[in-house]
């Protein structure tokens, strides 16, 4: 396995593994009609969801404050054909705004299953998520997020650039649906 090593580049959203576990993704999106800073917020994660029907079967977010969440997130069975489980995600995600940067960091709750979980789906285990948006100006946002899974997760090397598709779809379908606002 090379470290290191870029698994999906197209349009200006670039996707490699830096090392065993770990990911990052990278790529930027401009609308000089709106103020994009004050988009930027756990509503995201529904647009996501709603953007990308044939990705995600039901997500369920749980707001604790304005800082901070737990949200559900169940993927559709992409993968059962290769014998491979359906994953959700339940996670704890928490907000912070540095200087110019907005800051998502979340991690999976592990200790418990959410109710309305296929019963043989299995947790995609995050140890670390951490996505920063670089607010360039107003109009412009630099968006770098690192993926770290748990050690024990096994991520299959064809997996991984079949991942990288997927997840240039679900960004191209927001980048494409936040560039075209207009407020």
């Amino acid at each position: 396995m090379i470290l290191n090593e870029k698994l999906f580049d197209k349009e200006g959203f670039v996707f490699k593994r830096e090392k065993i576990n770990h990911y990052n993704l990278t790529f930027s999106m401009e609308n000089n009609n709106i103020h994009l800073p004050k988009i930027i917020d756990f509503g995201l994660i529904k647009l996501i969801y709603d953007l990308n029907p044939d990705v995600y079967e039901k997500v369920n977010i749980e707001k604790i404050n304005d800082n901070e969440i737990t949200a559900t997130i169940l993927m559709k069975h992409l993968f059962e054909d290769l014998g491979l489980p359906q994953r959700y995600s339940y996670i704890n995600m928490n907000k912070t705004i540095e200087d110019n940067k907005i800051i998502f960091q979340s991690h999976s709750i592990k200790d418990k299953k959410p109710l309305n979980m296929p019963q043989d789906s299995q947790l995609m285990s995050i140890e670390n998520l951490i996505c920063t948006c670089d607010v360039i100006t107003e109009h412009k946002i630099h968006f770098s997020a690192s993926i770290i899974f748990d050690k024990d997760m096994f991520v299959p090397p064809f997996v991984e650039k079949m991942f990288g598709m997927i997840l240039h779809k679900i960004f191209k379908r927001i980048k494409q649906f936040i560039e075209k606002l207009s407020l």
